[in-house]
């Protein structure tokens, strides 16, 4: 049976390009714009709040903070700090939460729409003043940062360290920076691909990253040290070297295995062709990066890549708007909406499996948001898959056991 359409979560004034989830809040942050181009489409991160009304999941706008004639491209959050990847510099923005101090005060602070709120469903139109007692966002911008320097300069990748010391970025120069957080000081700045960065993965331990480029090559660093160029087809015979390359890469951890991880990456053809060759996704061992199942994920383009708190579960997003869930350990696909948004999908990110996200998810085993340049925010939920109890299983067997002594006893007096 197929899934039901996902629901609209949100709509936007301009282009989705980007979302995360906040891990301890219930909260979505998701921004884009468009750009510098003077067409009257605004640039803007948008803080969302998210709680269940009448057993369904609904978003409502907190905090729309204005980034003047910049496009937010990439993000990335740790705690109640956004890198925000914006043109050629990463912007560090905090922000906080504070509730009103009376019913009725909210908007006197001269924020203008900065405090609206809008249901899910909602109209870019549809603002107005705030609804109930809702919170306060307050945004604070922290410093600014040059991350590119080609001639499109685009920072086209950022990625928080697990522990929040460490920052790295990428762009369209093909240079990996890594910054000390949250003083930005560079630690480190080399080549890490003849071209576009187009994805980055940090080690837990913080000393390994991995670079997915245009250049067709996926790289494990260790400092400015390569320590293995990744091979994902030298297993599968009739796929030239250059046919593919990486789209994205992402760390994950191992369901019921502390301390083992996995890396995930996503192979898309070089070349479109009347009919396109099919996708691929491909495990690796965290440590030894060695190469554990490839599975080709269907033959639209991959755009983007996310994973679970927990390593169960992938998020995929494609060209075409299609949005699918696999299962980790097998690489198996759950759940598939064609076209879920109808134009490429930006982004996607799962909701946390934190205590708040656990009460988001309203019995469902897993929530996925995805955002597209059609300004929707879509939620995709997964089912609780049905199981049986280990001791059920061996109950069942042993019946079956016994069935089958007794129907060959019927059959065939004497047999015991």
């Amino acid at each position: 049976m197929a899934p039901r359409r996902p629901a609209e979560l949100y709509r936007a004034p301009f282009p989705l390009y980007t979302v995360r989830l906040h891990p301890r809040r219930p909260l979505a942050i998701t921004a884009g714009g468009g750009g510098a181009a003077k067409t009257g489409i605004r640039n803007g991160v948008h803080f969302l709040q998210l709680e269940q009304i009448g057993g369904q999941l609904s978003a409502s706008l907190l905090h729309c903070h204005d980034t003047e004639t910049r496009a937010t491209m990439t993000m990335a959050l740790a705690g109640d700090v956004i890198a925000a990847g914006q043109d050629n510099s990463c912007h560090i923005l905090r922000f906080s939460l504070q509730e009103p101090e009376a019913p009725g005060t909210a908007g006197k602070d001269g924020s203008g729409d900065k405090g609206a709120r809008r249901r899910r469903g909602g109209s870019a139109g549809a603002q107005g003043g705030t609804q109930g007692r809702a919170r306060e966002v307050r945004v604070e911008s922290l410093q600014r940062v040059r991350t590119d320097f080609s001639p499109d300069a685009l920072q086209k990748a950022v990625r928080f360290s697990a522990d929040g010391a460490l920052l790295a970025t990428g762009g369209a120069d093909g240079f990996l920076r890594l910054w000390e957080f949250p003083s930005m000081k560079k630690m480190l700045e080399f080549r890490a691909h003849d071209g576009e960065i187009e994805d980055i993965a940090l080690g837990p331990d913080n000393k390994q990253v991995v670079t997915a480029g245009r250049d067709f090559q996926c790289c494990v660093w260790q400092q400015d040290q390569l320590v293995t160029g990744l091979r994902w087809h030298e297993n599968l015979p009739g796929i030239p070297d250059k046919a593919y390359r990486y789209q994205a890469c992402r760390f994950g951890a191992v369901e019921g295995s502390a301390g083992a991880l996995r890396l995930y990456t996503v192979q898309v053809p070089h070349k479109r062709e009347r009919r396109p060759p099919p996708c691929y996704l491909t495990k690796w061992d965290g440590k030894s990066f060695l190469p554990l199942l490839t599975r080709p994920c269907g033959s639209e383009v991959v755009s983007c890549l996310s994973i679970s708190d927990s390593g169960t579960f992938l998020g995929l997003g494609t060209v075409t708007g299609s949005v699918a869930i696999h299962i980790a350990f097998s690489l198996q696909r759950l759940y598939y909406v064609k076209e879920a948004h109808g134009i490429v999908v930006t982004d996607v990110a799962f909701v946390p499996e934190s205590r708040p996200g656990r009460e988001l998810l309203g019995g469902h085993e897993a929530a996925l948001l995805s955002v597209a340049v059609d300004s929707r925010c879509k939620l995709h939920l997964l089912p609780t898959r049905r199981s049986l109890p280990v001791w059920l299983l061996l109950l069942l067997c042993a019946g079956l056991i016994v069935a089958t002594i007794l129907l060959l006893q019927l059959a065939f007096p004497g047999f015991l």
